[in-house]
C-alpha cells in the first residue's frame, strides 16, 4: 500500500484514513455512551476511562491489521487483541473493592470491570472493522447498565438489603449522597 492509497481509499473495511478515523470515532462514541452512564451514578470508571478503553483497543486492532495487511508480518492478527483483554482485565481488578462490617460486608466495582472489559472487546471489534458486531454489541451493553439495573431492582424488591441500599446510593439526588453513602457503610 502506498501513500496515495491510504489518503484516498473508500475501503472502511481496510486500512485507510477513511477507515481509521471511522473507527476511532465510533470506539470513542461507544465508549463514550457506556463511560457517561457510570459517571452519572459515581462510578471510579466514568466517560473518559471508557473511552480510552475502547478507543485504546481498536487502536490495538488496527494496528495488528497493519502489521498483517500493509507490512506483510506473517503473524497471528488476534494476538495484540489477546493482550488487550488480559490487561483490561487487570485494570478492571483494581476496581474491585469489599466495603462494609464484618456482617455486611459487599463486593462493589463488579460492573465497573465488567463494563471496562466489555469496551475493551467492542473496541477490539471496532478496530478490526466488524462494525454491525460492534454497534450491536454497544445498544446491549448500554441497555445492561441503563435499564437492566432497574429491572433488578423492581424485580428483587427486597428492602434494607445491601444491592438496594447501593442502589438507591447510585440513583440518589446528588444533595443527599453523603447521608446515603454514611447509611450503607453504618
Amino acid at each position: 500500500m502506498n501513500y496515495i492509497d491510504f489518503f484516498c481509499s473508500t475501503d472502511i473495511h481496510g486500512i485507510c484514513l477513511l477507515s481509521v478515523t471511522l473507527r476511532l470515532l465510533l470506539a470513542s462514541l461507544i465508549g463514550g455512551i457506556i463511560g457517561l452512564n457510570r459517571s452519572k451514578t459515581q462510578h471510579a470508571a466514568g466517560f473518559r476511562t471508557h473511552i480510552l478503553v475502547c478507543t485504546g483497543a481498536a487502536l490495538v486492532m488496527m494496528t495488528n491489521q497493519y502489521m498483517v495487511d500493509v507490512m506483510g508480518y506473517s503473524t497471528d492478527p488476534a494476538r495484540l487483541g489477546a493482550q488487550v483483554i488480559t490487561g483490561v482485565g487487570f485494570l478492571g481488578a483494581g476496581t474491585i473493592i469489599m466495603r462494609g462490617r464484618d456482617d455486611e460486608k459487599r463486593i462493589q466495582g463488579l460492573t465497573t470491570a465488567a463494563g471496562l472489559w466489555a469496551s475493551a472487546c467492542i473496541g477490539l471489534t471496532i478496530g478490526i472493522g466488524f462494525y454491525g458486531a460492534a454497534v450491536i454489541g454497544g445498544i446491549v451493553l448500554i441497555l445492561t447498565v441503563t435499564v437492566l439495573s432497574k429491572v433488578a431492582v423492581n424485580i428483587f424488591k427486597v428492602e434494607n438489603t445491601p444491592a438496594a441500599k447501593q442502589y438507591e446510593l447510585e440513583h440518589a439526588d446528588p444533595s443527599k449522597v453523603n447521608e446515603k453513602k454514611e447509611d450503607c457503610i453504618n
